[in-house]
């Protein structure tokens, strides 16, 4: 295929030309890596050695997880220009299995469920029956929709706020309102760079507003945590297990494989490669069991699951540079960044305004790329009935959660998500109905 690509995926550029295409990479990941493991912290209240230890193994799982992407192992990895980084797929079903067991079950569950998607990987044609565009658009759309109400409670302070009264505060909704404005504002530039650092900016604006009107409390900071140096240790919290969660977070890993596919496609797309015949299956089935193995591996390292981050295809357009040795580049940044304390030490005392500010429009996106799948399929009697009772359903117990309260505890622990609830439903939906129109033709 013809392209306008400077260097293509096997070309090698000159240091200088892979440095600064690596740092744009970086530019447009390091924010999205760290956001879920700074959420996560907040909602179960842990302390800020916790959540600072959380957010360095999320960049050290994410640099491993690139360079295995990039380079491919055996049947392990796409062996293209792919960025990994924590999934914000699984927020949702991590907070709640978090606030059951803590991090000993949200790890042990996250790798016990790994597995599901390198399954999906080699069975993907038969999945493909089962999860279809109009599914997967569901479950984007809920994860989105769900994932807006953890950003509202950030705006206004996070749980924190919430115990000792200062929630909502004018403080508080004035940060975030500022981040916001200052993320949209950037990102409607002309100018590349400040379009593509847009939310890097708005969260150090919103940084140092915070820490002016006394918002950044550095006495948790210590001499010795930011002089120090993170060793990986795996297992570090244990590893705890239960069916509930299990089905929670094994259902997101299927939809993790469907939204995997997309990204390698558009990337060999962009890339200028054929997405068809036995080198393009060979490249998606390499890819999505990449993502599932790397999943796993971030769980030894005490970190979350990671997918594929499709922002990087643009990335790939506007550099010209689709090298997958720049991803060795951004893979050692990465780890690298991961192995000093100082860089999740910072990050763990953002306020939750400011971060709030920032992602609510990303999740506010992320429910939009939900739209834009099911508005691609031809949505006809039977797409419309699966989307209102999968969409009732997941956002009715998303909204009123007590109305599972008599429910027996196993039922109520794998529906207490709204992701899980409407992602479940959309698939049964998706067979019985085609079922029942089939039977009345």
């Amino acid at each position: 295929m013809k392209t306008d690509l400077i260097y293509g995926i096997e070309d090698r550029p000159p240091f200088k030309d892979a440095l600064f295409a690596a740092l744009q990479h970086l530019l447009a990941i390091f924010v999205a890596i760290i956001t879920p493991p700074l959420i996560i912290a907040s909602a179960l209240k842990l302390d800020v050695e916790k959540t600072g230890f959380l957010v360095s193994m999320s960049l050290f799982a994410s640099g491993v997880s690139t360079f295995i992407q990039c380079r491919r192992f055996g049947p392990i990895g796409a062996k293209l220009l792919c960025i990994q980084g924590t999934s914000f797929s699984f927020i949702g079903p991590i907070i709640a299995t978090g606030l059951v067991g803590g991090l000993p079950l949200i790890f042990g569950v996250c790798m016990a469920a790994a597995p599901i998607e390198m399954i999906i990987s080699r069975t993907f044609k038969y999945m493909r029956n089962i999860i279809t565009p109009l599914v997967s658009g569901i479950v984007v759309l809920l994860i989105g929709l769900s994932l807006i109400k953890v950003g509202i409670i950030s705006c206004g302070g996070g749980y924190t706020a919430m115990d000792n009264g200062t929630f909502a505060s004018w403080e508080n909704l004035s940060i975030a309102g500022a981040v916001l404005l200052s993320v949209l504002f950037f990102n409607r530039c002309k100018n590349k760079y400040l379009r593509m650092s847009s939310i890097v900016l708005g969260l150090c604006l919103g940084y140092g507003l915070a820490f002016v009107l006394g918002k950044v409390d550095m006495s948790a900071l210590n001499v010795e945590m930011l002089m120090s140096f993170n060793i990986p240790q795996p297992f570090k919290y244990g590893l705890d297990f239960n069916v509930s969660s299990f089905i929670a977070i094994g259902l997101v890993y299927m939809i993790t494989a469907i939204e995997a596919t997309g990204d390698v496609t558009a990337n060999s797309m962009i890339s200028g490669l054929k997405i068809e015949g036995d080198d393009y299956l060979k490249r998606v089935s390499g890819g999505v069991m990449a993502d599932g193995f790397n999943s796993f591996l971030a769980g030894i390292f005490n970190s979350f699951p990671n997918s594929i981050f499709a922002q990087n295809n643009g990335i790939i357009q506007l550099t010209g540079v689709a090298s997958r040795y720049v991803g060795y580049y951004i893979a050692a940044m990465l780890i690298l960044l991961g192995l000093f304390p100082i860089v999740g030490a910072v990050f763990s005392l953002m306020p939750d305004p400011v971060l709030g500010g920032a992602t609510l429009l990303m999740f506010g996106t992320v429910a939009a790329a939900g739209i834009r799948i099911v508005a691609s399929q031809n949505i006809g009697r039977k797409e419309t009935l699966v989307l209102a009772v999968s969409l009732s359903l997941g956002l009715g117990v998303e909204l009123m959660p007590d109305v599972l309260s008599q429910a027996p505890e196993a039922i109520r622990s794998i529906f207490s998500s709204g992701i899980t609830t409407g992602g479940l439903t959309a698939i049964i939906a998706n067979i019985v109905i085609r079922v029942k129109e089939e039977n009345e033709e």
